[in-house]
């Protein structure tokens, strides 16, 4: 059984869903593939696994490196759990792109290559948004895209973690009035 509760941060509201293993999902309200793999079959109650969740998000949105992981559960296939477990290892404030993300998933998982669009489409899926840092992910040529809360957010989550965003472009129609930017390097 999935059990859910709501969380409201300084982005927006967040639904948080966990069962007895793990944290199975954190989707801002209105982004895309919202609550996607929530059980059809689901009770609000804020459990102890998802007390810890809000525990974790209150740390990290006061601007605090949370020093503890939250138990997750993902869900999918061999291939998303892996590119799950790649995007945990991304230091704080710090990003990789989708071809690293393919190219270490291709070693893990012992095949030759690996396209860096799929990696962007098991990122995009990603069920754990922020604990699972799916916003620390980005296009070559440090292209701001494929964050399915908003490129807003990811800018917005990369600034509070001190990234240097300023050798990042980011697509027009994604910017924000309120969005604090930088030139983009030449």
């Amino acid at each position: 059984m999935e059990y859910i509760s709501y969380y409201q941060s300084p982005l927006g509201r967040i639904l948080m869903a966990a069962d007895d293993d793990g944290l199975t999902g954190l989707w801002f309200e209105g982004q895309r593939y919202f609550a996607l793999s929530l059980d059809e079959e689901h009770a609000e109650c804020l459990t102890p696994m998802l007390s810890a969740a809000a525990a974790w998000l209150d740390i990290y949105f006061s601007g605090g490196k949370p020093d503890f992981q939250v138990p997750l559960h993902i869900k999918g296939s061999a291939f998303h759990k892996e590119v799950s477990a790649i995007m945990q290892s991304i230091p704080y404030g710090t990003t990789m792109t989708y071809g690293e993300i393919a190219a270490t998933a291709a070693a893990r998982l012992g095949r030759p290559r690996m396209s860096a669009r799929a990696a962007g489409g098991a990122v995009g899926h990603n069920a754990v948004s922020i604990i699972v840092p799916c916003h620390r992910v980005v296009g070559a040529g440090n292209s701001l895209t494929g964050y399915a809360g908003g490129i807003w957010r990811k800018v917005r989550l990369l600034q509070m973690e001190g990234a240097d965003i300023s050798r990042f472009r980011i697509p027009m129609k994604e910017k924000p009035a309120d969005c604090i930017l930088m030139a983009s390097p030449s």
